[in-house]
C-alpha cells in the first residue's frame, strides 16, 4: 500500500516549542529592522506595530479590523411579539409510533448534522498535514461520535471545483491556495494539495469515527480531474462515503464558470461524460458513489432537473440526492454584489418556526422522490446565510435555535444529513474556528453557536437508527413556540420545546404541559437545556450546565458539571409540566437513554504537554505498511499507550497512515504551538 511521501522536518521538543514565542521576542532584530508586529489580546483579533529601536516612545498603535470570526456585533433582539404566545400549554402524546401520524423515516445515524468544510481552509480546521492533526478538532468530533456513534465531513466548497493534485507543497503542507482567475462573488481560489491530505482525513478516522464525502473538479469537463477520486478511494477506503459531482452547477453560468447560456442539459451530459472516465479508470474501483446534482437551487429548481430524466438515468451511480441552500446572503458586504442586507433587520425572521418550514418547502417533492428511490438526501451545504453569514446573527445564540429548529424540520421532512458549512477566520457562521495561525502561540479556538445544535441534533436522534421525528405545532400553532416529538423502536423517547421569545422579565416563560394517554407519562422525567441570556448573545452559552468556552478559550472539551433537571410528573392529572425560559430550548427525555448522562466524550485529546514522550504517538511501521485506512477499529498497536497523559487511552484507534510522529497533544496554558513545524 502507498504512504505519503517522507519529506517531513523533525519536529522540535516541546519544551522548545513552548519556549519559542520567547526566545524569538528575545531575539528581536537589532535597531537596522523597521518594526516587530506583535499580535496582543487587548484587543482580541487586532495587532499593535512596535519598533524596537525606541525605548521611551509611546506604542505606535495601529488596529487592524476584527477579523469576521471574531466580530463582536450585538444586535438587539426582536420585541415580544404582539400578540404574544400562550405561556402555558398541553402537548396531548401518542405513547406508540403507530397511533401518530406524519412521522418522518428511521433517522440512519451520524448525528443528522454533519460539517461541510470549505477545501481551502482544511489546514486550518483539521492539521498542517498527516503528522499534524489539530487537537481541539479531535475533541469537537469526538463528543459528537459519542452521541452519534459517527461524524460526517464533506471536504470541499466553491474551492473544490478549482482543486489541482502536486506532488509536494513547501513547508510539509498537504494544502496551498492560489488565484484561479475566476472573479465571481465567492472569488474562488484554486486549492493545490498533496496525497497527503488524504492522509489527513485517514489518520483522523483511526482516531474518531469520521466518514468523508470528497468532491470532483468540475471547473474543466473537457480535462477531468480525477486524482481526488482516484487517491480518496484508495487512501480512505471505507472511511470515504461519496463523491461530489459538481457544486451548484446551476450558479456555473451567473458565476462565470460556464457560457452564459448554460442551462440542466449541459450539466446532465457533463455528468455523464464524468460516469463514462470514472469507468474507464482502473484507480476508481467503486463507480456508484456520486452526489448530485447539489443544486443552490438558485437559478435552478430541483423539478428542472427531474424532468430532464436525470434520476432515470442516473440513479444506480447515485449514493445520495444532494442539494445545497441558504436562507439569504450577505455578498454584498462581502463582494459588493446583490443588494445589501441589514443584520438587524434580517434578525427577526431567524427567530421564528416559519424560517425552516419555508427553506425546506421548495424540496418537499425531491425528498419524496428521494425516499421512493432508497436513497438518501442530503442537505450538502447550508448555515446562516452565504457569503459569509451576518454580524449579530450566525454566531448568535439565536442561530443556535434556528439551527436546531431548521435541523429537526429538515429530518421531519426526510432529509437525511445537513451539512453545516465551515469557513476561515473571514466568515462568521463557523461551528468551529481556528485562531489565525498569527495568534496560534497564545489563543486557542473559538466555537460558535451553532455548534451546540450539532451536539444536540446527535443526541435527539442518537444511535439506534429507528429515530423519527414530527412537528407537533404545538401552542395552537404559535411560529415563536414550535415543539417536535421523537420516537425511537415506535416508542416516545423525546420531546424537543423551543421559546424564540427575548424577554429578560420572565414574562414570556413557558410551561408546557406533556400527557400521554392512559396514565402514561413516567414518574420522573429528564430535561437538558440549552441556555442563554438573550437570542443575541454570542457568549456564556451552556447545553446542561457545561460550556465550551468564549472566543479563543476553546480546546473542544466541555467544560463544568453535567446539570440535568429531573422533573416529577403527576400521575394523578397524567402530566408533565417542564418549564422553558424566554428564550431557551428544552430537550426533555420521556424514558432512560444513554444520552442522559452524556456530557463530555469520554475519549478526549487532551492539550496539556509536559515532554515530547507525552504528547506524540509513534506507529509500527509493519502496521503502516499494511494500512490502508479502513481496517485498524479494533487493532491495538504495541507501545503505544494514551495520547496524553492521564486522558482516556486511544490505543486501540491510533493507526497512522503515514510514518513518523503523528502530534496530536501541545500547548500549555492557552498556548498552540500544533502548526509549527
Amino acid at each position: 500500500m502507498p504512504t505519503s511521501p517522507s519529506n517531513r522536518r523533525s519536529l522540535l521538543p516541546t519544551s522548545l516549542l513552548l519556549l519559542l514565542p520567547f526566545l524569538l521576542f528575545l531575539s528581536a532584530p537589532t535597531p537596522s529592522a523597521a518594526q516587530v508586529t506583535v499580535y496582543g489580546q487587548i484587543p482580541l483579533a487586532q495587532t499593535i506595530s512596535i519598533d524596537p529601536s525606541a525605548t521611551d516612545a509611546p506604542v505606535d498603535v495601529q488596529p487592524v479590523p476584527t477579523l469576521a470570526a471574531y466580530d463582536e456585533t450585538l444586535l438587539t433582539p426582536p420585541p415580544i411579539p404582539n400578540p404574544p404566545p400562550a405561556t402555558a400549554y398541553t402537548l396531548e402524546l401518542q405513547r406508540e409510533a403507530a397511533n401518530v401520524n406524519g412521522l418522518s423515516i428511521p433517522h440512519v445515524g451520524g448525528g443528522f448534522f454533519g460539517y461541510s468544510v470549505e477545501m481551502s481552509v482544511i489546514n486550518q480546521v483539521m492539521g498542517k498535514n498527516s503528522s499534524f492533526i489539530q487537537v481541539p478538532f479531535l475533541n469537537l468530533m469526538a463528543n459528537i461520535e459519542e452521541r452519534a456513534g459517527s461524524v460526517l465531513i464533506r471536504l470541499g466548497g466553491n474551492t473544490q471545483e478549482y482543486a489541482t493534485m502536486v506532488d509536494e507543497l513547501p513547508n510539509g503542507n498537504a494544502l496551498a491556495k492560489e488565484d484561479s482567475g475566476t472573479k465571481a462573488t465567492t472569488e474562488t481560489p484554486a486549492v493545490l494539495y498533496t496525497k497527503d491530505l488524504f492522509y489527513i482525513a485517514g489518520n483522523i478516522s483511526t482516531m474518531v469515527n469520521v466518514k468523508w464525502f470528497v468532491g470532483i473538479p468540475f471547473n474543466d469537463s473537457a480535462n477531468w480531474r480525477l486524482a481526488i477520486a482516484e487517491n480518496a478511494q484508495e487512501v480512505l477506503g471505507d472511511n470515504l462515503l461519496a463523491m461530489q459531482a459538481g457544486n451548484e452547477p446551476d450558479l456555473y453560468a451567473r458565476h462565470e464558470k460556464r457560457p452564459s447560456d448554460y442551462t440542466f442539459y449541459d450539466y446532465f451530459g457533463e455528468v455523464g461524460d464524468l460516469i463514462q472516465h470514472i469507468d474507464a479508470n482502473d484507480r476508481i474501483p467503486v463507480k456508484n458513489n456520486l452526489l448530485a446534482p447539489s443544486l443552490a437551487t438558485g437559478d435552478w429548481n430541483p423539478e428542472d432537473i427531474w424532468n430532464i430524466g436525470f434520476l432515470e438515468a442516473y440513479i444506480d451511480r447515485l449514493w445520495a440526492i444532494t442539494m445545497e441552500h441558504y436562507p439569504t446572503n450577505n455578498c454584498f458586504a462581502q463582494f459588493g454584489v446583490g443588494s445589501p442586507q441589514d443584520p438587524q433587520t434580517n434578525f427577526p425572521s431567524y427567530l421564528t418556526h416559519n424560517a425552516g418550514i419555508e427553506l425546506i418547502r421548495i424540496y418537499l417533492n425531491t425528498s419524496r422522490i428521494a425516499a421512493e428511490a432508497g436513497k438518501p438526501f442530503i442537505m450538502f451545504e447550508t448555515n446562516t446565510a452565504s457569503c459569509g453569514g451576518f454580524p449579530g446573527i450566525s454566531d448568535s445564540y439565536g442561530a443556535a435555535l434556528w439551527a436546531l429548529d431548521y435541523g429537526m424540520q429538515m429530518a421531519y421532512s426526510n432529509f437525511t444529513y445537513a451539512m453545516l458549512h465551515v469557513g476561515g477566520q473571514n466568515v462568521y457562521y463557523n461551528p468551529f474556528t481556528a485562531p489565525p495561525t498569527n495568534q496560534t502561540a497564545f489563543n486557542q479556538w473559538t466555537v460558535g453557536a451553532v455548534y451546540y445544535s450539532t451536539l444536540i441534533m446527535a443526541e435527539l436522534f442518537g444511535k439506534s437508527n429507528t429515530s423519527r421525528i414530527v412537528d407537533l405545532w404545538g401552542n395552537a400553532g404559535n411560529v415563536y413556540t414550535p415543539s417536535y416529538a421523537v420516537y425511537e423502536n415506535d416508542v416516545l423517547s423525546k420531546v424537543a420545546l423551543f421559546n424564540y421569545v427575548d424577554d429578560p422579565t420572565g414574562g414570556s416563560d413557558l410551561t408546557v404541559g406533556i400527557s400521554v394517554p392512559g396514565a402514561g407519562v413516567p414518574n420522573t422525567i429528564r430535561v437538558k437545556y440549552l441556555e442563554a441570556s438573550s437570542v443575541s448573545v454570542k457568549t456564556n452559552i451552556t447545553w446542561a450546565g457545561q460550556t465550551f468556552g468564549n472566543k479563543y478559550e476553546v480546546d473542544g472539551r466541555l467544560r463544568g458539571e453535567l446539570n440535568v433537571t429531573t422533573i416529577q410528573c403527576d400521575r394523578v392529572a397524567n402530566v408533565c409540566q417542564v418549564p422553558v425560559k424566554a428564550p431557551g430550548f428544552a430537550l426533555v427525555f420521556m424514558e432512560d437513554d444513554e444520552a442522559i448522562s452524556i456530557g463530555q466524550a469520554t475519549q478526549t485529546f487532551a492539550t496539556t504537554a509536559r515532554t515530547r514522550s507525552h504528547n506524540t504517538a509513534t506507529v509500527d511501521q509493519q502496521v503502516l505498511a499494511t494500512s490502508n485506512g479502513h481496517s485498524g477499529k479494533d487493532r491495538a498497536l504495541n507501545g503505544i499507550g494514551s495520547t496524553s497523559v492521564g486522558s482516556v487511552s486511544a490505543a486501540t484507534r491510533l493507526r497512522l497512515l503515514q510514518g513518523g510522529v503523528l502530534t496530536v497533544v501541545v500547548g500549555m496554558v492557552g498556548v498552540f504551538v500544533l502548526i509549527m513545524r
